[in-house]
């Protein structure tokens, strides 16, 4: 197996990065927002007291890495590769995944702000809950040699000194989110900041105990800010949790405080997801601010494993369960609108509008797929119960063959692909409702008209699938308490049949990710539709006109994330609403969508079809870095290790 180094600052001959000034005066105003924010973090929290920094430990032993010059100039540029990538080896693929992390910090990272600049607060969350999983594979893949090496050698310091980077681009980020401006948002956007923080926290322990627990017992100096991420954490919890509402459609979350009532399942997914993350891994929070506790001997104080997180949860999946937000194809649509709902005037009660959800939006996204497998994996390690295993294999089952792939025969559904003179020339594939050709696709992508929320939605699928599919504990909480040999058993066999199911999703992953792989510029960047064929293998008589080649969106479905309907009639607090009926139909059409499309370049002809619309952003970065960790953990490191 090829090893890998790193360098004392990753550089690619194929990349040349820009020189950043920074004047006096900024740097002066990042030190008293640092001092300030630093004020802020609860009493003892950086103490130092014992935490000295220390080369990684060799027990576990680390990897020993090495990077040659043919093997930089291959990942610098994709096309310099003979043969598929399909061939991607374990050792490989890890160092794309360095790679496409060390692209997104390097091209879209502002260290000074602290912030992705070209991000916005949600996806900026999602990218920095990104960066956190990354840096959870690179410790727990760096504890295991791929040869041996000895105590204290220069790949022992290089891998350390490259997690500590990403570290502390991680904790500048704290500083550069707008908390303040997130507490004005939507419930989702609040979901997003507990679950980014919570990854952090996660983080950090398994950093700490893989490598510095035979160090003195002094753990790893970036613990000093667990307290910091926790409350942050917590503190959008008890925020978001006040979307949670009975009085429309028996319960469920509402997206937005600002918009008519809409109970997506993006938000319940996220209320799911979220506050079982809190049950499992809210390590505990004593920091009583902004709120004041009005007994200075008796401090607000949020302990670990509250089972109030725990609690919602549970009541979140039976609703969401129970409210038909599933489609023929096992797949989540998007929502449920109130036909005919009206707002009350302000002190009365008034019981003549309708309460049910009745008015469904039909349409299909992937993240909507991805965000609740992780929450079926945390209510099964809260309360050892098969079913949410089994709930979360059933929709992965789902998504799989919406992209076109047999999951059974472990292949791409065949098609025909006879296209007269143009032999050799591929069409694009049938639209199987997420997808094409077994590749994972939003309906916005062939088009490229694309919103930022919708290049950040595969990415988003392949995290929480990674986290579904993580090798199961050795005990989990439910079963902490017990020394039930029944018990134990019945949980050993629910390991293997998970292994084994999420063993038969591998080619599937692989498949999508060297997609995403060919998607990538001369600079390394990750493009956003990972089906789009190249120009000189795409046969010319291809039409999105034509019923074979086009995305044919549900009847009643509306794309708002990309088409700008949240714009236009049906979604703002207005007189318009009252009107509004059990379809969708009335304000589907509209002059309103096209003025969000951001490119008029989206035809086919178009030599890199990933320029087109937004192009390659932070959010498709992410996105590629994403599926990379999903390979990387369920694929090649299985197989190296």
């Amino acid at each position: 197996m090829t090893a890998i180094t790193f360098p004392s600052a990753l550089r690619y001959p194929s990349r040349t990065r820009p020189l950043r000034v920074v004047p006096l005066l900024l740097i002066f105003h990042c030190l008293v927002a640092f001092a300030f924010g630093a004020s802020t973090i609860p009493k003892g929290s950086l103490s130092r007291q014992g935490m000295t920094q220390q080369p990684l430990s060799q027990d576990p032993p680390t990897v020993q890495l090495h990077i040659d010059e043919e093997d930089t100039k291959s990942v610098a540029n994709p096309q310099s590769r003979n043969g598929s990538t399909d061939e991607l080896a374990g050792s490989q693929t890890l160092h794309e995944l360095i790679y496409a992390l060390d692209v997104l910090q390097q091209d879209y990272f502002a260290v000074w702000q602290g912030i992705w600049p070209t991000s916005i607060d949600w996806t900026s969350a999602v990218i920095g809950t990104y960066v956190s999983a990354a840096l959870s594979s690179l410790s727990a893949s760096f504890s295991v040699p791929f040869s041996p090496a000895e105590p204290g050698s220069t790949s022992d310091k290089a891998a350390e000194n490259l997690i500590n980077k990403f570290y502390s681009q991680l904790v500048s980020s704290y500083f550069g989110q707008d908390a303040f401006g997130i507490r004005q948002e939507a419930y989702d956007d609040m979901l997003w900041v507990v679950l980014g923080w919570l990854e952090s926290i996660k983080f950090i322990t398994i950093h700490s105990a893989l490598h510095y627990k035979s160090h003195d017992g002094s753990p790893w100096y970036g613990t000093q800010w667990i307290p910091a991420f926790a409350h942050r954490a917590r503190l959008f919890w008890e925020l978001a949790s006040q979307g949670w509402d009975t009085t429309l459609c028996d319960g469920g979350m509402i997206w937005n405080p600002y918009l008519v009532p809409y109970k997506n399942a993006i938000t319940n997914e996220l209320y799911i997801t979220a506050s079982v993350s809190m049950y499992l891994y809210f390590p505990g929070d004593d920091n009583d601010s902004p709120f004041i506790s009005e007994d200075p001997q008796n401090p607000i104080l949020a302990p670990p494993h509250n089972h109030k997180y725990l609690t919602a949860a549970i009541n979140a999946y039976n609703w969401l369960a129970d409210s038909n937000m599933t489609d023929a194809n096992g797949l989540y649509v998007d929502g449920y609108h109130v036909s005919g709902w009206t707002r009350p005037e302000r002190g009365k009660n008034d019981t003549s509008s309708n309460t049910r959800c009745d008015a469904r939006n039909e349409m299909v996204y992937t993240y909507n797929q991805g965000v609740l497998l992780s929450g079926q994996r945390g209510l099964f390690e809260a309360t050892g119960r098969k079913r949410y295993l089994e709930d979360g294999h059933w929709l992965i089952e789902s998504v799989i063959a919406a992209t076109g792939y047999d999951l059974y025969l472990d292949h791409v559904i065949p098609e025909e692909n006879n296209d007269g003179n143009n032999r050799g020339r591929r069409r694009l594939g049938k639209w199987h409702g997420l997808g094409r050709q077994g590749v994972l696709e939003e309906a916005c992508d062939s088009t490229a008209i694309c919103s930022q929320d919708g290049q950040t939605f595969k990415g988003i699928f392949f995290h929480h699938f990674t986290l579904f599919c993580a090798q199961l504990p050795v005990h989990i909480l439910a079963f902490r308490s017990t020394n039930d040999v029944a018990d134990a058993e019945s949980y050993g066999a629910v390991q293997n049949w998970h292994d084994k199911k999420c063993a038969r999703y591998a080619r599937w992953v692989a498949h999508n990710a060297n997609a995403a792989l060919r998607t990538r510029d001369e600079n390394g960047r990750f493009g956003m539709w990972w089906g789009a064929p190249n120009e000189d293998e795409l046969s010319p008589s291809v039409n999105f006109d034509e019923d074979s080649e086009q995305v044919a969106l549900p009847a009643q479905a509306v794309d708002y994330r990309n088409d700008g309907v949240l714009a236009g009639r049906g979604w703002r607090r207005n007189r318009k609403w009252q009107n509004f009926g059990a379809t969708f139909d009335e304000y589907a059409k509209g002059d309103e969508h096209e003025e969000f499309i951001s490119s008029d370049d989206r035809n086919i002809g178009t030599k890199d079809l990933n320029s087109r619309g937004r192009g390659r952003t932070v959010e498709t970065q992410g996105g590629g870095l994403s599926v990379l960790t999903a390979l990387w953990e369920l694929v090649d490191r299985r197989k190296a290790f």
